[in-house]
């Protein structure tokens, strides 16, 4: 079928800087702030695929009860939009979407996004990208691709057996049904992570009995969430040298943070942490919620009240295996029977699928399984070898750990407008060089083999299955100075004629 977004013809005398189609796949955080960069560079052929019917991302598909952000909320905004209007030190969910949202709309990336539009396949054809969606687009091009996907998309069940049996409402916590009520139920968390800590502290003081389904028990730092008097916004409103001031001291305080939780003295971070966990009275649930790893080891959890409402009456923190699922609730190893009303799935994303389940493939037929197939393979997490003109942001050894993903993300965006303003003037098709990539990658999994993420005796997300991090250990500052401008002479320039053949050659 053809679609209503196939690009004309480009002759292939193209003029000195030609307007290429770009197109991106997602419409959260990352392709928002892509598009804007996109049209500051006067490239307006854009068009965003969004597999939803709405706008965003993570803070679209998370609506559970008590949803925040772990990073104070005006460091969690794009550079180029501060925004004095945080309510809280730490924003919630639907705040964040507004933002976002907000963005989009002020910088005119709303019209170009296509919704409904997930992306199945996407191929070179020695000339373009030819993508093809599951939605009425069916089929589109594009001299440029740009996935935008983030990590937390694809949410991971856990297998219980009987889980199907269950008479109650079952869901994971990012697919919270609209209207569903708690309050006066039984309700039953799986998990322990971000999410659950979070749900705990919503759901504890409204739900009949709370249930909370432990394996593992995570480092909680006991950190106040203050709010902000409308006196205050309407100061950093009216004067924004002072809101920069406050921003400058956040950085400042962000960086001392990272420091103490990933550098080599963590001892710190650990009594700030134990601090917290001494509220908890009773010293056989102290017991329960005390980790067996170095604080770090696993993202710590930020909470003002987590070890409060877990001591509550109507609250129960079990630790026994989940043995199945029945009809009246869930059964754990000890044989007991927990009833429950509704469990909620707490258990995470599955953050090493990154683009996948879509198909990409590339320059003489590669396929990105080809390229990962033995390990995510990529170049400084924005390109891959063999696939020209394809770029991510925040793909695979991306920086994280306890950093702000918006930095990252327009880090790598920013390295990638410039990677596109070469393949304008230049008229090519541009991909990195595969062995240059691979002693690249080598390199970032050699270092993060001496972080705490692989040293502090935890099994997390974070590691890949020979037990490396995904993660780049670079701090924001390093990463910047790091992508601060391309070294071309690590790409590969593919140039393209008319009639789609391709001459490859080094620079």
């Amino acid at each position: 079928m053809e679609s209503t977004l196939k690009r004309p013809d480009v002759a292939s005398d193209r003029p000195a800087k030609w307007q290429p189609r770009v197109v991106i796949i997602g419409s959260g955080v990352a392709g928002i702030a892509c598009a804007i960069k996109l049209k500051a560079q006067g490239i307006d052929d854009i068009v965003i695929l969004e597999k939803a019917g709405k706008l965003g991302g993570t803070w679209r598909d998370n609506r559970y009860p008590g949803l925040a952000c772990d990073v104070p909320a005006h460091l969690y905004v794009y550079s180029f939009r501060p925004n004095p209007n945080w309510k809280r030190r730490f924003a919630e969910g639907p705040d964040i979407w507004r933002y976002y949202s907000g963005v989009a709309a002020e910088y005119g990336v709303t019209e170009h996004i296509a919704y409904n539009e997930e992306v199945l396949s996407a191929e070179w054809t020695g000339r373009h990208w030819l993508i093809r969606t599951s939605g009425p687009s069916k089929m589109l091009e594009a001299d440029i691709l740009i996935s935008a996907v983030g990590r937390l998309q694809h949410p991971k069940y856990p297998d219980i057996a009987g889980l199907d049996d269950f008479g109650g409402q079952v869901f994971h916590s990012a697919r919270w049904p609209d209207g569903v009520g708690v309050k006066g139920k039984r309700v039953g968390i799986i998990g322990t992570g971000s999410t659950a800590t979070q749900l705990t502290t919503a759901l504890a003081p409204v739900v009949d009995r709370l249930t909370i389904f432990q394996r593992t028990p995570q480092w909680v730092l006991t950190i106040p969430n203050p709010g902000y008097s409308w006196v205050r916004r309407a100061l950093y409103r009216a004067f924004p040298a002072l809101h920069e001031r406050y921003l400058a001291k956040l950085r400042q305080e962000s960086r001392a943070a990272v420091e103490l939780i990933t550098g080599k003295d963590r001892s710190f971070i650990r009594s700030m942490c134990e601090a917290g966990l001494a509220s908890v009275e009773d010293p056989v649930l102290r017991d329960k919620l005390r980790p067996d790893y170095e604080p770090g080891c696993k993202r710590i959890v930020m909470s003002p009240n987590f070890y409060q409402a877990v001591q509550g009456d109507n609250v129960e923190l079990v630790t026994d295996a989940i043995e199945r699922a029945e009809g009246q609730g869930v059964r754990t190893a000890d044989g007991r029977l927990h009833e429950l009303d509704i469990l909620v799935l707490a258990t995470g994303f599955k953050t090493d699928a990154f683009m996948r389940p879509m198909s990409l493939s590339g320059a003489n037929g590669t396929k990105l399984d080809d390229i990962w197939d033995s390990g995510f393979l990529n170049y400084k997490s924005v390109a891959l070898p063999e696939m020209p003109n394809f770029f991510m942001i925040n793909g695979p050894y991306s920086p994280g750990g306890n950093a702000s993903v918006v930095g990252i993300i327009e880090t790598h965006v920013n390295f990638i407008i410039q990677c596109i303003d070469r393949i304008r003037e230049r008229h090519v098709a541009l991909m990195p060089d595969r062995r240059t990539t691979e002693k690249l990658l080598a390199a970032v999994r050699e270092a993060a083999k001496n972080t705490i993420w692989a040293q502090g005796g935890c099994s997390s997300w974070y590691l890949d299955k020979e037990g490396v991090p995904l993660i780049n250990p670079l701090s924001i500052d390093q990463l910047r100075a790091d992508m601060r401008e391309p070294a071309f002479d690590d790409f590969v320039e593919v140039e393209i004629d008319g009639a789609g053949r391709e001459a490859v050659m080094r620079q």
